[in-house]
């Protein structure tokens, strides 16, 4: 048998760990994450834009990909932890439980490449998931008629170019291919109480393509500021719903209206952003990091599907989503060579007010915590172990659209996710 080179075994290595992540997409309570198994789970994703310390940089800023030298692979595992549990507080019109544990255990993986071209010149390349939500519902909670199941997943692939443009300021541009797919169930009340359920479905497929872009700054050794922007990108989803078990009085408003056999526009707009943040080093052991950022949910689109009304125009609903707002600081200190430690918290306002906030999408503002520990095995190959927490408060929930799905009323009691990752850079 032929021993195969250190080239083909590096290149059979890379393949394997395309598919590995590709396999395994970010699928969370949330919608955008920053969490992606790299690094930057431990700081709460501060110094997102300014960091630059690895691979991961493809997505948070591609423009610090100047500061690798060489070549250099991270791969990433993480595994998450959700829990989303609805408690009615008596004002609710429809029968039935509080839901379950909507979230549960998620597994995830990620992969990012660079490779320096020149001195001046970095490509790299990264395959992840940082945009969905995924919620199942017990069948016959109290508000079915407005959510059951429902996935939104984002997987990307992206490849990123950075150019140095002086010996202190870095540019970088990278190509976001997001492949979409959406899935949902809706029960739909049947009026004759003789009668069960019935239910609608739906899920498509689409492809999205944005960018984003980045600048790095370095006005000395220990401090870097940077800035990043991603575009919007658009999902087009689309679908004829498919009904099983409609009694007759509900197949006849539908027919009546036409919408049964109709296809759904489901545009969802994975919103842009900008996040700016900085990198100081406070002493050769010290340094700590912060961010502050935007995102533009108020065009995010419509994922609400259902029957609440004998007299519907439509099965979808808008929802007047909100812009949010982040903030986060940490830090980093080298315990003892070859350790290093990380920690930060973050703050992410709320994409919906109490409001107009729905059971198919149930978030408020989050706070984060994180911590986490590198070891650099040898000079080509470190190790990040990371935790984090994501606190979500209780976000009340009040929504009554009409007497088919009657009113839900209560809140989210004590809603948190958590986050464990490990990670391994290799340079090569």
């Amino acid at each position: 048998m032929s021993r195969r080179t250190p080239r083909v075994r590096r290149s059979l290595c890379l393949a394997f760990l395309i598919v590995l992540a590709g396999a395994g997409p970010s699928l969370a309570g949330g919608l955008t994450l920053y969490e992606v198994g790299t690094p930057d789970t431990g700081l709460a994703a501060a110094g997102w834009a300014a960091r630059a310390q690895d691979p991961g940089t493809v997505l948070t800023n591609p423009a610090g990909m100047t500061r690798l030298a060489g070549s250099q692979l991270l791969v990433g595992g993480q595994l998450l932890y959700g829990a989303l549990e609805f408690a009615d507080d008596g004002r609710t019109t429809t029968s039935g439980g509080n839901g379950g544990n909507a979230v549960g255990f998620l597994p995830a993986a990620s992969l990012f490449y660079t490779h320096q071209l020149s001195s001046k010149a970095t490509f790299g390349f990264g395959v992840f998931s940082n945009f969905g939500l995924g919620l199942e519902y017990d069948e016959d909670w109290a508000g079915r008629y407005y959510a059951q199941k429902a996935a939104l997943i984002g997987m990307s692939a992206m490849p990123a170019i950075a150019f140095k443009v002086s010996d202190t300021v870095s540019l970088g541009v990278a190509l976001n291919a997001m492949y979409g797919f959406l899935t949902d169930t809706v029960a739909i009340n049947n009026v004759n109480p003789t009668l069960k359920d019935a239910q609608l479905e739906l899920k498509d497929e689409s492809w999205g393509f944005g960018g984003n872009a980045g600048l790095l700054w370095e006005p000395s050794a220990r401090t870097r500021l940077g800035v990043t922007y991603n575009s919007p990108l658009k999902l087009d989803f689309k679908d004829t719903p498919e009904f099983s078990g409609l009694g007759p009085v509900v197949k006849e408003i539908l027919a009546r209206r036409g919408l049964l056999g109709a296809q759904l526009d489901l545009g969802v707009t994975v919103p842009q952003g900008a996040m700016a943040s900085f990198y100081q080093q406070v002493r050769d052991d010290w340094a700590i990091l912060g961010n502050v950022g935007w995102q533009d949910w108020s065009a995010f689109g419509r994922i609400d599907v259902g029957l609440a009304t004998t007299d519907p125009r439509d099965l979808t609903v808008d929802i007047p989503y909100k812009d949010t707002w982040h903030a986060a600081l940490g830090a980093q200190h080298v315990i003892c060579d070859p350790w290093t430690l990380n920690f930060g918290m973050a703050y992410d306002s709320s994409l919906a007010d109490d409001a107009d906030r729905s059971p198919a999408l149930p978030l408020g503002a989050a706070w984060r915590f994180g911590v986490g520990a590198g070891y650099k095995v040898r000079e080509s190959l470190s190790i990040h172990f990371a935790t984090e927490l994501v606190w979500g408060g209780s976000p009340r929930l009040d929504v009554e659209r009409g007497p088919l799905a009657g009113r839900v009323a209560g809140e989210y009691a004590d809603t948190w996710m958590a986050f464990a990752n490990v990670n391994a850079t290799w340079k090569f």
